[in-house]
């Protein structure tokens, strides 16, 4: 079986000089009226309990372009500044729905530099892209295919910190769904080790960030001493950059390669709600959970089993995996970070994490077979008394986080 997604190509490029000046007028404009618009939505709101809508911002934007101080903006194609409005608007979409905070402005350094091109703004003719106020296609470097008979339908150009161009390409494109398997895992997040899964196999965290940790720290301190604002600054700041980049790409590529490979071998897929936002407060911790990248994880499990035809189980973070004897159910009072192995009161052996693995493949399924609210009752070692009055509070609240079959939204 087959079905259709819309899918995006992420390509590296090489513009021309007239290309990348082109390019750089784009991405300033496009801040520009997007932090434009929302002052203007802002004050609206604060000063006259107003909203304003898309085709308001639009018309306004027509206004604006007649004044004589924002005349350049005509000089740039108008399509990326319509898209900055939409942008914004389905980011105060996002926010009035209470799935993200207030918008924020765009920065001009550390907001990432992008345009997106509708289908009326740019030319694909024999496989060479060539954008709006442009004479010449962009030199693309076609790392891999694009599918067969694929064409654009929206084309978003950007600029990362290290001054690497990049084009993303979303096509539509045509997903065979994987044969169908009867194995399931369940998947333990940790720092020692990246993932332990419930079949007992540990997945090595390759801590990227430590093994560049000297390179960066020697890259800053050269950047530290640079006159702010002088070549030389810039120049050490684009090392910074280039290093970050590299960290950034060895652990994409690596949380690629771990999540195709979990997604192919196994028909279900079950996972911990974690709240990787609160763990980052821990100061002991920050540094190692940032590196692990919990969440890129989930987001590319998310994606992958929804395109394959796979099931994704998140089960609800308060879940006691790790505490909960696998054998006999009972839950330890306590049990510090740096126990790795305990012993349960009916003598059963564990490993820290691969317990906690089957514990919440165990929970997965059963959510999957039978609804929310499964919860075998147990023993607590400090009371030796039946946990049968916990029930109304579940340890398994909340358990279907995510569905088969939802839409997943995919960036690149």
């Amino acid at each position: 079986m087959t079905q259709q997604v819309k899918r995006a190509f992420k390509y590296r490029f090489y513009p021309t000089d007239e290309q990348a000046a082109e390019l750089s007028r784009t991405f300033g404009c496009v801040r520009l009226v997007y932090n434009k618009a929302l002052q203007e939505r802002t004050r609206a709101w604060y000063g006259e309990q107003r909203r304003i809508s898309y085709i308001q911002s639009s018309a306004a934007l027509t206004q604006w372009k007649k004044t004589e101080e924002l005349t350049f903006l005509t000089e740039v194609s108008s399509v990326p500044l319509q898209q900055a409005l939409r942008h914004l608007q389905t980011a105060f979409a996002d926010f009035f729905a209470k799935r993200a905070k207030y918008p924020r402005f765009k920065s001009r350094k550390k907001s990432r530099a992008s345009a997106e091109y509708t289908r009326s703004a740019f030319t694909w003719r024999e496989g060479k892209l060539t954008l709006a106020k442009m004479a010449e296609p962009l030199d693309i470097r076609w790392s891999r295919p694009l599918p067969e008979g694929a064409e654009p339908v929206t084309v978003t150009v950007s600029r990362d910190a290290a001054d690497r161009w990049f084009v993303s390409l979303l096509c539509e494109d045509t997903i065979n769904l994987a044969p169908a398997t009867t194995a399931s895992v369940g998947i333990d997040a940790g720092i020692t080790s990246l993932v332990a899964l419930s079949t007992g196999e540990k997945i090595t965290n390759p801590k990227h960030e430590r093994r560049d940790r000297a390179r960066l720290a020697r890259a800053q301190r050269e950047l530290s001493r640079k006159a702010k604002g002088s070549a030389n600054s810039e120049k050490a700041r684009r090392r910074v950059a280039k290093v970050h980049a590299r960290i950034t790409d060895r652990r994409r590529d690596f949380l690629h390669k771990l999540s195709t490979r979990l997604v192919r071998e196994n028909q279900t897929v079950v996972i911990e709600d974690l709240t990787v936002r609160n763990l980052l407060k821990n100061g002991r911790l920050a540094r190692a959970v940032s590196d692990a990248a919990w969440t890129q994880l989930r987001s590319m499990l998310e994606y992958k089993c929804a395109w394959y035809g796979r099931e994704l189980v998140v089960i609800d973070r308060f879940f006691p995996s790790s505490k909960l004897c696998g054998a006999c159910g009972t839950v330890v009072a306590r049990l510090p970070l740096h126990v790795r192995e305990w012993t349960c009161e009916c003598g059963a052996v564990h490993d820290r994490d691969v317990n906690a693995a089957r514990n919440i493949l165990a929970a997965g399924l059963a959510v999957s077979a039978c609804g929310d609210g499964v919860r075998p009752q147990r023993e607590s070692s400090r009371t030796g008394r039946s946990s049968v009055k916990q029930e109304p509070q579940r340890a398994t609240a909340g358990f279907p986080r995510l569905q088969a079959g939802e839409e997943v939204k995919r960036r690149y």
